[in-house]
């Protein structure tokens, strides 16, 4: 059976707006995405063992200042203030990470202990830090080691979930934990020397 031409046009009108609509949508999820940061590491939670770990490896205690690079959601700085009573700043190139660090923040008591900054931590200062944490990716970790060694005062603990600094820079200490490794540096004089070659 043929369409007469009333039905021809109303289903002309139907596909037009359908592909309308698709159109607008892409272009609206274009935008939206063209707004949002080129992140270099995915979003992986760590595990709360692993947190934990990681903490223990960096003797955090009360007075410490955590800062957490690619901190997430903010669950390795809250806990570092909420059961070790330490201070902390997550850093994240991710506004949706770092509103819901904020959130969880709150919910979790801790706001007048820890800040979440979002921002490009390779251009971060963070030389007032007593531990540094990390979950990243090897590249990254590279392109970070010159900015730890420059800004980093002696003694200063940094602790990275499942990658390590290269071969320049062989980890002091090392665990497993749930098929996770951790790895952790103390900087020293000699890295500071390293940093202005």
């Amino acid at each position: 059976m043929s369409l007469t031409y009333p039905a021809r046009s109303l289903r002309l009108k139907h596909w037009l707006f359908y592909v309308s609509m698709t159109l607008a949508a892409g272009w609206a999820s274009a935008q939206s995405t063209a707004s949002q940061p080129k992140l270099d590491v995915p979003y992986v939670p760590t595990d709360p063992a692993v947190v934990s770990k990681m903490l223990d490896m960096a003797d955090v205690k009360s007075g410490d200042k955590l800062y957490d690079l690619g901190c997430g959601d903010g669950r390795i700085v809250i806990t570092a203030a909420k059961a070790r009573g330490a201070t902390g700043v997550g850093i994240d190139l991710d506004p949706q990470r770092i509103a819901e660090a904020r959130q969880h923040a709150q919910q979790a008591g801790v706001t007048d202990k820890v800040e979440f900054r979002q921002g490009d931590l390779l251009k971060a200062d963070f030389s007032d830090a007593d531990v540094v944490t990390l979950y990243l990716l090897p590249s990254v970790n590279l392109q970070l080691r010159p900015q730890l060694w420059r800004q980093l005062k002696p003694g200063t603990r940094v602790v990275s979930h499942d990658f390590d600094m290269g071969p320049d820079w062989p980890p002091e200490q090392k665990a497993v934990i749930g098929g996770a490794k951790i790895y952790r540096w103390t900087i020293t004089e000699a890295n500071k020397d390293m940093a202005k070659k």
